[in-house]
């Protein structure tokens, strides 16, 4: 794995997405500017239609951007094609689906199921074994390796779907709302065991949901809005995850390259601003006003 000069893992730089159905385009992505470094835990969260889970889906190699710029580590992403995004998607990347029935094979045991990835890349059988066992033990599933998906919980086919989408030693993790389907004790024990990925193997994560439980887990958590990232939280005085609290992150908006910043709604709709407003240098910030509405 390689970080760019930045040591930036993923760096997505103008990214447009353009879905057209019939004769509607839909923009799901609008210039977004998105990074992430190696070995973070993120957290993207927004609204239905905020263009989040079409982001995963080209994380993922699923979907192709329309245009902008897209290196994950070291890799032009935009420019594979055929077998060179095949061996991406295997060799590179883990997916983690919200319904566990799409991350496992129903007749096969948690074992089989973990090391099925492992058969298919080829991998000699004592290291099978090794790795099977030690995702068991990361997953706390060691005593429920001879059992398939119906024989257990909702929350253990989750992170049954954790183990074998680490099988194959992936970089890059990613999660569509993984505890989506959860409770909220059952979800935090599948976030617990995320959040020991990363921490032991170095895994990259990068997970969308609407769970607030994820504040107590991640490294930052981004917002999504009208295909762009809008803000950011992150802790107090640290960059590290050493909270619970929401209240104790700070929300900070996001300027990206082009210099696009947006500004709360509610802040604009206490202003009544609308289509334009005033924008001014000052010494140490920048003042934005209604249109022709400036104290000198």
């Amino acid at each position: 794995m390689s970080v760019n000069d930045q040591g930036l893992y993923i760096e997505c730089l103008g990214l447009f997405k353009i879905y057209k159905i019939a004769d509607i385009e839909v923009v799901a992505l609008r210039g977004l500017d998105f990074n992430v470094e190696l070995g973070e835990m993120v957290a993207v969260v927004g609204a239905s239609g905020s263009g989040k889970s079409t982001l995963l889906n080209i994380l993922a190699g699923f979907e192709k951007p329309s245009a902008g710029q897209l290196n994950i580590s070291g890799l032009d992403a935009l420019g594979l094609r055929g077998r060179e995004a095949s061996l991406y998607r295997r060799n590179q990347v883990g997916f983690i689906w919200q319904k566990a029935s799409q991350n496992l094979v129903p007749y096969f045991t948690a074992h089989q199921n973990i090391e099925m990835p492992l058969l298919l890349l080829g991998t000699p059988k004592s290291d099978r074994v090794g790795r099977v066992e030690e995702l068991l033990a990361l997953t706390g599933l060691e005593g429920r390796a001879d059992h398939t998906p119906d024989q257990l919980s909702g929350g253990e086919q989750q992170r049954l779907s954790v183990a074998v989408a680490l099988a194959h030693h992936p970089t890059l993790l990613l999660a569509d709302e993984p505890t989506g389907e959860l409770d909220t004790e059952t979800g935090e024990i599948v976030w617990n065991t995320l959040q020991k990925a990363n921490q032991s193997l170095g895994t990259t994560i990068v997970i969308v949901t609407h769970d607030d439980a994820v504040f107590k887990f991640v490294d930052r958590v981004v917002y999504m809005q009208d295909g762009r990232i809008s803000s950011e939280r992150l802790h107090r005085g640290s960059f590290e995850r050493v909270t619970e609290q929401i209240d104790n992150w700070e929300e900070l908006s996001v300027v990206d390259r082009t210099g696009h910043l947006q500004v709360p709604r509610e802040f604009l709709d206490h202003l009544h601003i609308a289509s334009r407003a005033r924008v001014t240098l000052e010494e140490d910030h920048i003042s934005i006003y209604q249109e022709g509405n400036r104290d000198d």
